[in-house]
């Protein structure tokens, strides 16, 4: 039993039990994050095995990612089912329009929707929260277009929230940092190739394994664009740190290595897409 003082994540909570036990059963976009690890949890809490996660492998997700995820469903105890959306085959999706996680999330919803059909499944679900309605989301416009669900959005519940409830359940995502899919690290019009999306893996990942916690490898042609979390910036003061990221990136392929001196914060691609179009948040 959650012991929250909180009345008002109790009523949020009480809430998304209340949506989900009206649905019957579910099959969840499953990435293993924050928000669809404890939308599968609380699921599979109310519906059990009439719950399925659904998680999709493409070369846009790091192997680490797909790991964590695997390994997180066998503790939850749902059913898995994993399938292929490679998105640079997705028409469009390679020469990376503003639009591109459109035609992503549709090629995705579409797939999970034909698995949840065959298993007698009327509801796919994701695990965008309120949060997600303040930046520029085009995903979210295929996910109502094709009747995906957000059940964590229904009950009004915020990623803090979200983070504090996990935290009470004692999932292990409650602190996990947040992560996009390595499209995002493009910015819009730079073509999206293998190549590049295995740069940028490859630098995240020496990144990670250097300790650092939030990571994000922006790739600016010859030049690799680093956010770290705004704390974690300082240690970029010691000069052997800095030596050894830059022969690594050198390694990897980028002439160049910067620090982005804000830091990590959510959306920052979007940032020049503010003024261009500042009331298309989720419609394009």
């Amino acid at each position: 039993m959650i012991n929250l003082s909180d009345t008002d994540l109790q009523t949020k909570l009480q809430r998304l039990k209340d949506i989900l036990a009206g649905m019957g059963s579910a099959a969840i976009a499953y990435s293993g994050g924050v928000d669809s690890t404890f939308l599968l949890k609380v699921a599979h809490d109310i519906l059990g095995d009439n719950v399925m996660a659904i998680t999709a492998r493409s070369s846009t997700y790091p192997e680490r990612e797909f790991n964590e995820a695997c390994e997180l469903i066998k503790q939850i105890g749902a059913e898995h089912v994993v399938i292929i959306s490679e998105e640079l085959e997705i028409e469009g999706f390679r020469s990376n329009p503003v639009n591109r996680c459109y035609y992503c999330k549709k090629e995705l919803f579409n797939k999970i929707w034909d698995v949840a059909k065959k298993h007698g499944i009327n509801h796919v679900l994701d695990g965008s929260n309120v949060d997600d309605t303040s930046d520029f989301r085009p995903g979210m416009k295929a996910a109502d277009e094709l009747g995906v669900e957000s059940p964590l959005r229904q009950a009004g519940m915020t990623k803090s929230d979200i983070r504090a409830l996990s935290k009470a359940m004692g999932l292990p995502t409650w602190s996990k940092p947040s992560f996009a899919c390595l499209s995002t690290r493009f910015p819009y019009g730079q073509p999206i190739t293998e190549e590049k999306l295995s740069m940028v893996e490859q630098a995240e990942q020496f990144l990670l394994d250097k300790a650092f916690a939030q990571v994000r490898v922006r790739h600016h042609g010859n030049i690799a664009r680093i956010e770290v979390a705004p704390e974690e910036r300082r240690r970029f003061f010691d000069e052997h740190l800095m030596d050894e990221i830059a022969a690594r990136f050198k390694q990897i392929g980028f002439a160049y290595t910067a620090l982005d001196l804000a830091g990590y914060r959510t959306g920052s691609m979007n940032e020049v897409l503010k003024e261009e179009m500042p009331d298309e948040r989720t419609t394009t």
